[in-house]
């Protein structure tokens, strides 16, 4: 792999880059999407995130190097700024040309989850509001999959405030480990407000309740029974025990990347059961 290529997938944040592009995939074939379908909406789910994750390497290269990061391409000079940048401006375009195919609605969705985590990169993430684009973002994700359909719905309401609340845990667990950092660059946010200690009580507490809130949503709200209501109702569990070993971690002070490894672990676990309740999950 050419140097320039393998700086670029790093600077992509390939980790959340991939999660996210799957639970996009799962998504779509929860809702009954064509195979053709489900490959258009990962590729540009899959460019949406490469956008993002690269725009976060432009926009902080200057931040980046002031505190010397090690792991990011652009300060250890593996690619230069102005690459990583127009390759961010390059996906945005890809990821709202191949949802174009899926109709209006679904467009519109998308451009609304982008704009929140471009708006995040570009400054919101030095405020108090800085929650709020996850929140956006991981909450229209199934508004884009559920409207991009070929019979387009709107999500139930569960299905959002479950994305909501995951991505808030997201953000928290993402800047725990950058604290100290973000505090030398001037980056404040709602996380940094919170602390360590309490902003990763609060992310894994968030978490338990994505877990409660699809089976809650699903099973006793919206009627969903047999096996289907029974793998809802292993996710749940599955999400509680994550809670509870990230809640752990979190008590013994360990700032590391696992918090966050623990959400995209959630995330998948959370996707399969919104998976098993495809069939109720739009109005």
């Amino acid at each position: 792999m050419p140097k320039t290529v393998r700086a670029l997938a790093m600077a992509s944040h390939p980790g959340p880059a991939a999660v996210v592009t799957v639970v996009a995939a799962v998504l779509a074939g929860a809702v009954s999407y064509p195979v053709p379908r489900v490959l258009l909406v990962s590729a540009a789910i899959l460019a949406d995130q490469l956008s993002v994750g690269w725009s976060n390497d432009w926009i902080d290269a200057a931040r980046d190097r002031a505190v010397a990061r090690a792991d990011k391409p652009i300060v250890t000079g593996a690619v230069p700024r102005t690459v990583v940048g127009a390759a961010a401006v390059l996906a945005l375009v890809v990821a709202l040309l191949l949802t174009v195919p899926m109709g209006p609605a679904a467009l519109c969705a998308h451009a609304v989850a982008l704009a929140g985590a471009w708006g995040y990169n570009a400054g919101l993430k030095r405020t108090l509001f800085s929650v709020v684009p996850y929140m956006v973002s991981f909450g229209a994700l199934p508004a884009i999959i559920t409207l991009g359909a070929p019979d387009p719905r709107w999500p139930v309401w569960w299905v959002i405030a479950a994305g909501c609340l995951l991505g808030a845990a997201a953000h928290l667990t993402n800047v725990l480990p950058d604290l100290e950092q973000d505090a030398l660059t001037g980056v404040r946010g709602f996380g940094h407000a919170l602390g360590a200690r309490r902003g990763g009580l609060v992310s894994f507490g968030l978490l338990a309740v994505v877990g409660v809130t699809i089976a809650v949503g699903s099973v006793a709200a919206s009627g969903l029974r047999g096996w289907p209501a029974g793998l809802v109702l292993g996710g749940t569990v599955a999400t509680l025990g994550i809670a509870a070993a990230g809640t752990v971690l979190v008590l013994r002070g360990v700032h590391s990347r696992w918090p966050m490894r623990l959400v995209m672990a959630c995330a998948v676990v959370d996707v399969i059961a919104l998976a098993a309740a495809g069939p109720v999950l739009s109005v």
